[in-house]
């Protein structure tokens, strides 16, 4: 599992540890990023960012790093959890900075989300009477009203993030953690909860160290033995190559070593770009908003498409998002390979009606 909160009663590690290591609806897994996600029956899968055993509270996230796409319909019906300190709030989406200059604004919570940053606009969660009395200029209300309990998150990604933060009373723990017990069924097929002792780490019998020191040691030896060969080598390939290219100019290209996870340029400039006419007009009529910056399309801006699911983006949004990752926004599909770079092209949509 990659790096995450501590797992402990009443979460489990699902398919990992028994059922009666966690409480029903606490089960946790591993996605193929390494991050730890919770799934909520009415709301989909969540990042759990921390966890406090002692408050019995949760912090989550999108997965996709865009809280502000899952509180459109968040809803925590069939959940153990509820909001903790639930208030309600607008979402707002605003395409200038004008709000910035009421006097109440420090009342709006700004949501960052992939894509909007580099435009100029900003998604902000306020409190429905700020909305009503102030009606910011340049802003357009994306949701009425949602209530549930944001905290601002420092992460590695953007600083300040906002998580939801979410609080469970059953099963009760508190006690348990507050005494430094271990919480958990006080037996194998009832439903009461004590507390118990931790595990006293001494004792242990000979034949289990010895059991250890083997087990530990010579798995240990052998990656030792790996590492040096694995270092001998890269020396030996490093000084090859030294000796290959002492004659060749010593500027490099450092952008040939960066390495991406998602597609290079050219597979990206390949993909088709449309600039859009006066009417707007797109190909799928259903497609008015850009789903990554959720921005309406405006005249003279342009677009690109991607090929074989024809989904359509602002082109500076899906080329920043391709960069980082090779699959479909919308429906996570990856292009069936890429165009020629002689077959793309940009075209403006007629405004003709």
């Amino acid at each position: 599992m990659g790096i995450g909160p501590e797992i402990r009663f009443p979460f489990r590690l699902k398919s990992r540890q028994p059922d009666r290591c966690g409480f029903p609806g606490f089960d946790l897994s591993c996605n193929e990023r390494g991050q730890t996600i919770i799934t909520l029956p009415s709301s989909g899968d969540f990042l759990v960012t921390a966890i406090d055993y002692s408050a019995q509270s949760i912090i989550l996230y999108d997965p996709d790093f865009c809280l502000v796409k899952r509180l459109m319909d968040f809803n925590l019906t069939n959940s153990p959890f509820r909001a903790a300190h639930q208030q309600n709030y607008s979402i707002v989406r605003c395409t200038s900075d004008d709000w910035l200059s009421y006097p109440n604004y420090q009342m709006a919570i700004q949501l960052y989300c992939l894509g909007i940053s580099s435009r100029n606009q900003a998604i902000l969660a306020m409190p429905p009477s700020m909305y009503e009395q102030e009606k910011p200029i340049g802003c357009k209300l994306m949701n009425p009203r949602v209530s549930v309990s944001l905290q601002f998150e420092d992460t590695q990604f953007w600083s300040p993030m906002v998580g939801l933060v979410l609080t469970w009373s059953e099963p009760g723990c508190r006690i348990c953690e507050n005494e430094g017990k271990l919480c958990g069924f006080k037996s194998d097929t009832g439903s009461d909860i004590a507390c118990s002792n931790p595990p006293s780490p001494k004792g242990l019998p000979r034949g289990a160290k010895y059991g250890i020191i083997i087990g530990v040691g010579v798995p240990g030896l052998v990656c030792l033995i790996g590492i040096i060969s694995f270092a001998f080598g890269k020396l030996k390939v490093y000084t090859l190559r030294r000796d290959l290219n002492s004659d060749l100019p010593t500027t490099i290209n450092l952008q040939s070593a960066i390495a991406t996870i998602g597609l290079n340029r050219a597979t990206i400039d390949s993909y088709p770009k449309i600039v859009l006419g006066e009417s707007q007009r797109l190909p799928n009529p259903n497609d008015g908003t850009c789903p990554i910056c959720l921005s309406d399309y405006m005249p003279k801006e342009t677009l690109r498409t991607i090929p074989k699911c024809n989904h359509y983006f602002h082109a500076e949004c899906i080329d920043e998002w391709l960069k980082l990752n090779a699959t479909c926004p919308l429906c996570r599909n990856t292009p069936d390979g890429s165009l020629h770079p002689c077959s793309s092209s940009t075209s403006l949509v007629s405004s003709s009606p």
